[in-house]
């Protein structure tokens, strides 16, 4: 059983031409250009690439689809005729051999296009915030790539040294639960903090620092 991918939307590059691959995302967009022959824009966090639909079965399935809705493509990487040099993938494309529905975007029209997103009402996207974070702009914002790597989504992972940002073993990005801090009268001047490398996980430190804080929940029942 082929895994849930094999590759991600901003992955495949020539190289990988003739290779049977898995791809998962979002349909950007669909452009149909006739009766069994379509384009379709797959993205995920890492990038674009387009699918190319050339039978009916597969156009069956897109047709039924709204933009937004997710996707994953087994297929085989075909150099493509027209490339794209704009697009890190643009040298390539999939043509599908399966095309599995994983969620469907229920609504024709969204309250803002995706892309676009920076130009809406600010309180539509804080009210759709899980669009808004799809817009490759708004997502370059939050999570700037460095040198070997994209940025950890929040929070720091207890296994890594401040300032490792690489790309963690299995493709994920590593993230923390928020920190959150408060005045206690009981202990003004302390406050619990993770300590990494600590089997209690628990150290003081001063509140005049800015620390996560969380419960130690070595000390509830069961």
């Amino acid at each position: 059983m082929m895994q849930m991918r094999t590759h991600t939307c901003g992955e495949l590059r020539l190289a990988n031409a003739g290779q049977r691959v898995k791809i998962v995302g979002w349909m950007e967009n669909v452009r149909v250009v006739g009766q069994n022959f379509a384009f379709v824009v797959l993205r995920d966090f890492y990038g674009t690439t387009q699918v190319v639909v050339e039978n009916q079965e597969m156009m069956d399935i897109i047709n039924g689809l709204n933009k937004e809705s997710t996707i994953s493509v087994e297929g085989t990487v075909r150099e493509r005729a027209s490339k794209n040099p704009k697009q890190a993938t643009g040298d390539v494309e999939v043509v599908p051999e399966k095309i599995e529905v994983l969620g469907r975007c229920r609504y024709n029209s969204l309250p803002f296009e995706i892309n676009r997103s920076r130009e809406a009402d600010e309180t539509q996207r804080l009210k759709y915030r899980y669009l808004d974070l799809r817009n490759p702009a708004v997502k370059q914002q939050h999570h700037p790539a460095v040198p070997g790597g994209v940025r950890p989504a929040c929070g720091h992972d207890p296994a890594r040294l401040p300032g490792d940002h690489h790309p963690h073993p299995d493709g994920l990005l590593p993230g923390g639960r928020p920190g959150l801090s408060g005045a206690r009268p009981e202990a003004p001047r302390q406050v619990l903090c993770p300590a990494p490398g600590s089997p209690a996980v628990q150290a003081a430190a001063d509140d005049r620092g800015i620390r996560p804080v969380f419960p130690d929940r070595s000390l509830l029942p069961g």
